[in-house]
């Protein structure tokens, strides 16, 4: 039963991708996805979704803002982000507010449970970011704040800005981080992570798919992220997903469930994202939620992935 560090939050296991909402999954299956999704989540979480400003330029909101309006509010934790797109200063204060205005208008809701600055700007003084945050909090209109795509070191500063100010403090890290992509996270940012007692909710938790074990060499596939998964081929690739088979062999699972599960046992980790574009990918995935690993499974895959 996770609960996000710092909140309230009990969310699910699994976090679902909200990226696909309106560029590889049309409304009405962004909606199915959605359902199947909250259908699975055990009833003492609650279903968590992370979308973003810049996800269709908003397409992606307004489509969950149109689900959460037939469906209820109180069925899902909402995250999202305040992007960069292109704006001069993204994170400055008068970009935030706007972002969180047209973000609450797209989503048809009166709170975000957490907000992110999706990436970092180093051209507006951190005060001026986190002060708006703090702003936004105090309002009501965003519950908890959060971190994407920092430094150790700025996410380091953040912190202790946060906390000599009284400002609303970042309560989780949204990092690239799995199987295929481990020391960007684990060298530097896990620590500032466990000592400032934060969550971590990785992205690309499937490594653009590859984990998925469809991108091979020689394979050619049918989607807008072959590009990117098959940049894991080759040696260490194999053996990842050669780890992962016999895993979900031995547990009647799937390579998919058995990554996303390894991500989220790992330390500091709350919930994995990760999407599908339909309700049969989706399904892969899952079985992550009921799925549990040995020590000796945990060591293979990550001896496998050093």
């Amino acid at each position: 039963m996770p609960l996000l560090p710092g909140t309230d939050l009990t969310v699910s296991d699994l976090c679902f991708g909200g990226n696909v909402f309106g560029w590889t999954a049309d409304e009405a299956t962004s909606h199915a996805l959605l359902d199947r999704f909250v259908d699975a989540v055990p009833s003492t979480q609650t279903a968590f979704v992370d979308s973003a400003e810049m996800y269709g330029n908003g397409l992606s909101e307004q489509i969950l803002g149109r689900w959460l309006v037939e469906h209820g509010r109180d069925r899902l934790v909402v995250a999202t982000k305040a992007s960069p797109g292109d704006k001069e200063h993204p994170l400055s204060a008068p970009e935030i507010r706007a972002a969180a205005e047209r973000s609450l208008r797209n989503l048809q809701t009166d709170h975000i449970d957490l907000y992110y600055a999706h990436y970092d700007d180093e051209t507006t003084p951190l005060e001026e970011t986190l002060s708006a945050f703090d702003e936004l909090v105090q309002a009501g209109k965003v519950r908890h704040v959060a971190a994407s795509n920092y430094s150790a070191a700025r996410l380091n500063q953040a912190l202790a800005i946060q906390r000599e100010q009284g400002l609303a403090p970042y309560v989780a890290l949204q990092p690239h981080y799995n199987l295929m992509e481990r020391a960007a996270y684990e060298d530097e940012l896990r620590a500032v992570v466990a000592d400032r007692g934060l969550g971590t909710l990785p992205y690309f938790s499937l490594a653009k798919g590859f984990l998925t074990g469809k991108y091979r060499a020689g394979e050619s596939i049918d989607s807008p992220r072959a590009k990117g998964a098959s940049a894991y081929v080759g040696e260490k690739g194999d053996r990842v997903l050669a780890a992962l088979a016999e895993v979900a062999d031995a547990h009647g699972t799937t390579g998919s469930a058995v990554a996303l599960r390894w991500l989220a046992d790992r330390p500091t980790v709350v919930a994995p994202i990760a999407s599908g574009r339909s309700v049969e990918q989706l399904a892969d995935l899952l079985p992550m939620l009921d799925l549990r690993l040995t020590d000796d499974e945990r060591d293979a895959l990550d001896a496998a992935s050093a």
